[in-house]
This record gives structure tokens, C-alpha cells and sequence, in this order.
């Protein structure tokens, strides 16, 4: 009871923090636009200085040590705020010094005289001089080169955002990441646009903070002139004393937070979007042995040349070389212990062994003395889908060596068993000698269906239409989808990324190509065993609609053909329930696989035509004319539903029709479908299934009711 109690309290409590939090926010920004209207009293301008220089430093450690200038989001709103804060000031800081200057320093606040008495020694015009090199300093080099890299880092963010989003794409669609994570990087690439955008913006307040900075000096210096002289009586030389050396006091404890800031604004966007401890990563960068070593002999000759200050330059030598020995003995003990992983993993890469994803298959012990007599079991089956890859590519599978390829190979099994409708079967994996170091090669049943080179220690960069510079790289080719690409080592990424290429890794090269092979051969995969395994799950759920089909109605190889032909023109398997009622109702007619096909594309019209469309409200589709389609008819007729009787010419003109209407298609972003009779539609299916990739084959009772079409193209003789 007491703890339950202690809870609700401690969230009473919670909620009343974040409710104050809320409440202190907005109490600052009116306090801050108080401060230009109501006159404040010295003591309070003193905590508001003193205030807003530990601000300034907060916020600078604060950039230091975030890891990732994203970590720090509000850094722009902060800036605003913090800018607004320190012109607030200056006004209420000028009111003060014109209505009290006369009086003495110490009239306008202790932190101002102080600034004016010790930071400059009461010289008013040593105090110009500083004044005007610390505005240079802001203006001219750190606020400048924020601005400027805050312009170009928000420009490339923004032109590499396609690509980004294509590379996420890519991802969800090979299955390496779910719909969550997908959601979260594009979250994230949103949130770095807006925070380079809004940095860009937060960049321009701190340069006019530092011009407004240079211009309330100057009116100080002048007002104070002509109130101390005119309304005070003063002479010329004390009125320019007491209101220089307060105008300039008030300057340096404004423009010393600025500068802070702006350092702070330079350093974030400068830095790379990456979760790494600056220190950390300074010390990796700059801690290079060989050079600390040139520096300090430099440092030591500069020090024994006659008339140079021995003990400053001969001391930093001796201390840049300590730096130097104690980084060359820190790398010697890590390459120590690196070597003796790799010689763990040459052991592991010597070895021929076979993994399926992830589960190494037992060694084979030495062959005994004696010939034994061999059996069954020496006869190893076929490996229904393969993967071998060359011995420098074990590092991919090696879970050791930090291998993800069997991870992102499940992943792709995953998604292409969810869409395709039936389980794909698992990719035996193993190392092959006879192969080149870098290629991998994949089969399916013993055949090679597709094989590459690849760099495991390197990334490829893809050129998905459009880039906007060059990389300097290793030239090859997806080998997924045939574009041009680049391979490039790991710190070109973001470079690449901004030029808008689409930066992939070696192990999601191999699992994109595998997941494109097995979608387009997806036919193979399914046997009598994943047909019968589809039917008992179904009669899980529907008994009846189950009992009776096989053998009664239709044999198992007949149904597995039917399943095989809907995979080969692409359509998915997953409503069981329907195909099956569709052959229940159809085989008492028909035994043949091919009209049983056309009755099940009949039955799940709607399904094919919604993931062809996308959604769209009209199905742009390309017919045929009248006359030619009249003249495939008596083709047909002639020479057999192979469409073998259709004249060389004419099947190559209606190719190259074809092609041209479907790329046209593809340029416009929409769906290129091919709309005939269903006497046709088998045949100009198998027909354009490799001459024209990406064409979609349907016939007139395939297209649904509620469904309007829209010709785009009309294909003649």
C-alpha cells in the first residue's frame, strides 16, 4: 500500500516537473521581451549577465560532449533564445549605463565596471582595440565559416534525402529491416533535414547578433557622449571615459557569450552525424605517431638555434614526443591482440566447412587407414537453393568476424515466404576454393542462376538515376537490377550519400540479388511437399473444402503444376482458400493445368489488379489492335497454344511495341499492363516474360468490375 502510494505520488510529482518545465519556458521568452520594455535594477543585471555567460558555457560543453549533433536537436532554438537573451540585455544594460553612467562605474552593475576596470585596466582605448579584434574574431572568421558550412551542409542534406529513401526502400524490401525500423530511419532522415535547415536559419541570428553587437557599441559611445556632456555637464574627456569604459564593459560581457556560441554553432556543424566522442575522435585523427615525431625534432632544432626561447621549445618537444612514444606503444599492444584474432580467424577461413544460415554442419572426420565400403549415404542430394561464395568472402558468414549475411538471408526468406505465400526453403551456404576470391555464385537445384564480385571490406554506392558528382572507386554493376555502381571504401559514405547515390554493403548486395533471383524463379521452389503442407494448413481451417480434391478430383502433381504456373506470371499463392475452391469448382470440367490457371487469375482478379495498380483509381493498360489480334488468332489456330505459328517478323515488331510502350510507361511511374483476350493471354504471357521484364499480361475478365482502365497505347501491326 505504501509503495503504491509512493508511486502515484512520485508521478503526481513527475507531471508537475514536466508542467513547470512547460511553464518555465515560456516565463523566460516574456521575461526576456520584459527586459526591453521595463527599466531593471543593477543587481538584477548583474545575475542576468552573470546568468547568461554560464548559459553560453553550458551550451558549448553541451555541443562537446553530444555524440551526434542530432542528440542535441534544440540547439537552434537554444541559439534563438540565447540571442534574444543577450540583445535583451543590451538594452536594458544601455538604459542603465545612459540613465546612471555619470554617477560612476560601479552605477551601471559590478559585472560591467569590473569587465571595463580589470579585463581591459580602465583603458578605454585598449578596451576599443580588444573590443574590435574579438568582434573580427565573431564576425569575420568563426561566424562566417559557420554560416557558410551550415548553407552547404543544409543544401547536400537536402539533395540526399532521395537517395537515403531509396536505400531504406531497398532495405524493407529485401526484408534486412520491418516496417518499424523503416519508419524510425525515415524519422530520422526528416529530423536531420529540418535540423541542417533550421541550423542554416540559426546560423544568420548569430551573425546579425554580432553586426548589432558593433552597431549598440557605437550608439553608447555617441549617446553617452551627448547626455554626459549636454544633460551632466561633463567635459569632453570625462564623458568619453567613464561612457567608453562603460560602453565597453557592457560589450565584452555580451559579445564573450556570443563568441561562445558561436564556436558552439561552428563545431556542430562541422562535425560528422556520426555517434562519436569528439575527443575520441580527435585523438584517433590526430594522434599520428610519425608526424608528432617530425614535430618535435622540428621543435627541438627551433630550440637550440641561438637567441629562441630554449625552455618553451625544447620543453613542448620533449612533451610532443612522450605523446608521440606513449600512441606508437598503445597501437603496438592493440595490433598485438588484433593479430592474434587473425590468426584465430585464418583458422576459421582454412577450413572448408557448410553452414546453412547460421547452423554449421559437422566437420568430416579424417578418412580412416582402410577404404570403408561406400552406401546411401555417401550420396549427398541436391541443394535445392545454394550460395558459395570465395574464400575472401567468408567474412560475410563468419558470425565471428562480424558476418551479417545470415542474418539478412533469413530476413529475405522471411519476406518472400509472407509474399509469395509458401515457405521458401533454406540457402545452403559454403565456401568454394575453385572460385575467385571475391565472387559469390547462386543456384538453384545445381544450376548457377546468377553470380558476382563483390569487396567484403567495402561498400557500393549506386547510381539510382541521377547523382551529382563522381566517386573515386572500383567501377561494376548492381547485380540485382543491372545499374551502374561504384565500390568505395566505408569513410565515402556520406560523401557518396550526399552526391545521392545509394550506399549498400557487400552482404546487402548478396541478399538483394539473392531475393530478386529467387522472386523471379520463385516457381522452382514450391514441390509436392510445400503444395501438400499448403493444403493441410488449410484444412486446418476449412476440412470440407479440403476433403475430396485430392486424389479424388484432381492428383497432386496437377495442383502443384497450377500453383507452379500462378508463381511463373507472378501472382502469390497466399488465398488458399480461394485457389482451392476455384479447383474444386473447376475440375469436374477441366484436368488441364493451364485452364484451371486461367479460372484461379479469373477468381483472384482483384488481388492482382490491386498490387499492380498500387491504389490507382485507373489501370493504364496497352491493348492490341482488332486486326492483329486477329491475325495471332489464326496463328494460334495454325501453329498450336504455343503461338509457335506466329510469323519471325511479326513476333519481333511486336517485341520491340512492346518494349518501347512498357519503358514509356516505367519513365511516367506507372504500371505497364498488357490487356488482351484470355484465348491470348498464356500465350503473350510467356511470350514477354524475358523479352519485355516488367510487363504484365492480363485479359479482359481479369479486370474487375469496379476497376476502370485507361488505353494509354494501342499496338497495331
Amino acid at each position: 500500500m505504501q509503495l503504491t502510494q509512493a508511486l502515484q505520488k512520485f508521478n503526481f510529482n513527475k507531471e508537475n516537473l514536466q508542467q513547470m518545465t512547460g511553464f518555465g519556458v515560456a516565463f523566460v521568452v516574456l521575461a526576456i521581451l520584459a527586459m526591453v520594455v521595463l527599466p531593471l535594477p543593477s543587481i538584477l543585471l548583474d545575475i542576468l549577465f552573470s546568468f547568461n555567460i554560464a548559459l553560453s558555457m553550458v551550451v558549448l560543453l553541451v555541443v562537446i560532449y553530444t555524440l551526434k549533433p542530432l542528440d542535441f536537436g534544440a540547439f537552434p532554438t537554444v541559439i534563438l533564445i540565447a540571442t534574444v537573451l543577450r540583445l535583451a540585455l543590451n538594452i536594458a544594460s544601455t538604459r542603465i549605463v545612459l540613465l546612471e553612467g555619470h554617477n560612476g562605474g560601479d552605477a551601471a552593475g559590478q559585472v560591467i565596471a569590473s569587465f571595463g576596470e580589470v579585463v581591459i585596466g580602465g583603458n578605454y582605448a585598449v578596451g576599443l582595440v580588444v573590443f574590435a579584434i574579438l568582434m573580427i574574431i565573431n564576425f569575420k572568421v568563426v561566424t562566417a565559416g559557420a554560416g557558410r558550412i551550415s548553407e552547404v551542409s543544409a543544401r547536400f542534406t537536402l539533395d540526399s534525402m532521395p537517395g537515403k529513401q531509396m536505400a531504406i526502400d531497398a532495405d524493407l524490401n529485401a526484408g534486412f529491416i520491418n516496417q518499424e525500423e523503416a519508419v524510425k530511419r525515415r524519422k530520422e532522415i526528416t529530423d536531420e533535414a529540418d535540423f541542417y535547415g533550421s541550423m542554416d536559419g540559426a546560423s544568420k541570428f548569430v551573425k546579425g547578433d554580432a553586426i548589432a553587437g558593433l552597431l549598440i557599441m557605437l550608439i553608447n559611445i555617441a549617446g553617452g557622449l551627448i547626455i554626459g556632456m549636454v544633460q551632466h555637464e561633463l567635459n569632453f574627456s570625462d564623458a568619453i571615459e567613464i561612457y567608453t569604459l562603460l560602453t565597453i564593459g557592457d560589450g565584452l560581457v555580451a559579445q564573450i557569450p556570443s563568441l561562445l556560441l558561436s564556436v558552439g554553432t561552428a563545431i556542430v556543424v562541422t562535425r560528422q552525424n556520426t555517434s562519436v566522442d569528439l575527443g575520441d575522435q580527435l585523438t584517433d585523427q590526430l594522434g599520428n605517431s610519425k608526424a608528432l615525431y617530425i614535430a618535435a625534432a622540428i621543435l627541438l632544432v627551433m630550440g637550440i638555434v641561438p637567441g629562441m626561447p630554449h625552455l618553451a621549445f625544447i620543453g613542448l618537444a620533449i612533451v610532443v614526443a612522450g605523446v608521440a612514444y606513449w600512441l606508437s606503444q598503445k597501437r603496438v599492444a592493440l595490433s598485438g591482440s588484433k593479430t592474434g584474432s587473425l590468426i584465430k580467424r585464418s583458422a576459421v577461413e582454412g577450413t572448408k566447412g557448410t553452414q546453412t544460415e547460421g547452423k554449421a554442419l559437422p566437420e568430416n572426420t579424417q578418412a580412416a587407414a582402410e577404404p570403408q565400403e561406400i552406401s546411401w549415404d555417401d550420396v549427398q542430394p541436391m541443394d535445392v537453393i545454394g550460395l558459395e561464395v570465395g574464400y575472401r568472402l567468408i567474412p560475410l558468414v563468419d558470425k565471428s568476424q562480424g558476418g551479417e549475411l545470415l542474418s539478412r538471408i533469413k530476413g529475405v526468406r522471411k519476406k518472400l515466404s509472407q509474399e509469395m505465400g509458401f515457405l521458401v526453403p533454406a540457402v545452403h551456404i559454403r565456401d568454394n576454393l575453385d572460385l575467385s576470391p571475391n565472387i559469390y555464385r547462386i543456384s538453384l537445384m545445381g544450376v548457377v542462376i546468377g553470380e558476382a564480385e563483390i569487396y567484403h571490406d567495402k561498400e557500393m554506392a549506386i547510381n539510382p538515376g541521377q547523382v551529382f558528382g563522381k566517386l573515386n572507386g572500383v567501377k561494376t554493376t548492381d547485380p540485382a537490377f543491372g545499374l551502374e555502381a561504384v565500390w568505395i571504401n566505408p569513410d565515402q559514405r556520406e560523401q557518396a550519400q550526399t552526391l545521392g547515390y545509394t550506399v549498400v554493403d557487400a552482404s546487402t548486395v548478396v541478399a538483394t540479388h539473392l531475393s530478386q533471383l529467387l522472386t523471379n524463379n520463385a516457381w522452382q521452389l514450391i514441390g509436392h511437399e510445400e503444395a501438400q503442407n499448403l493444403m493441410d494448413m488449410l484444412a486446418k481451417s476449412y476440412p470440407k473444402l479440403v476433403e475430396g480434391l485430392v486424389p479424388d478430383m484432381l492428383s497432386l502433381s496437377c495442383v502443384v503444376k497450377v500453383m507452379q504456373n500462378l508463381l511463373f506470371e507472378g501472382v502469390a499463392i497466399r488465398d488458399m482458400r480461394t485457389i482451392v475452391q476455384t479447383l474444386v469448382e473447376y475440375a469436374p470440367k477441366s484436368q488441364d493445368p493451364d485452364v484451371l490457371t486461367a479460372a484461379i487469375r479469373i477468381a483472384l482478379r482483384k488481388l492482382i489488379v490491386q498490387e499492380i495498380s498500387s491504389g490507382m483509381d485507373e489501370l493504364p493498360v496497352i491493348t492490341l489492335s482488332p486486326e492483329l489480334e486477329q491475325i495471332l488468332h489464326q496463328s494460334m489456330q495454325a501453329g498450336g497454344a504455343e503461338g509457335g505459328g506466329i510469323e519471325p517478323g511479326l513476333a519481333e515488331r511486336i517485341q520491340n511495341a512492346l518494349q518501347e510502350s512498357s519503358q514509356q510507361q516505367e519513365m511516367n511511374g506507372e504500371p505497364s499492363v498488357l490487356l488482351t483476350s484470355g484465348i491470348l493471354r498464356n500465350v503473350l504471357a510467356r511470350f514477354t516474360k524475358h523479352t519485355v521484364p516488367g510487363l504484365h499480361v492480363l485479359s479482359y475478365q481479369e479486370i474487375p468490375d469496379d476497376k476502370q482502365i485507361r488505353i494509354v497505347h494501342s499496338i497495331g501491326q
